[in-house]
């Protein structure tokens, strides 16, 4: 399960209320950045094989070659004055880089 903070909840719900009924936050990781994987995020329409979770309130899909890496992460969004955007809380980084776009 992938949770959203209350922060990152308000955040997507915006970016979702602009989208088609069927759109999803797509969540997923792909080889890159600093530190060897790196997060990405996107609107987009959920397939059959992925990974789907409803318990923020907000519907999450996540690809099958990404969720291993991805259970148990909390999403936070911080737009303050030295906000990053969305943040990425992974349990299962051993580590990441400064960023915090990317781990290993």
């Amino acid at each position: 399960m992938i949770t959203l903070t209350q922060e990152a909840q308000n955040k997507v719900s915006s970016m979702l209320a602009g989208a088609d009924d069927n759109k999803a936050l797509r969540i997923f990781i792909e080889p890159g950045g600093c530190s060897g994987f790196e997060y990405g995020m996107s609107i987009d329409t959920p397939k059959t094989e992925d990974h789907f979770d409803n318990s923020s309130g907000l519907p999450i899909a996540v690809c099958p070659d990404s969720y291993d890496y991805l259970k148990g992460s909390e999403i936070h969004f911080d737009d303050g004055l030295s906000g990053k955007g969305f943040e990425i809380r992974n349990p299962n980084a051993e580590s990441t880089c400064g960023c915090g776009k990317s781990f290993r």
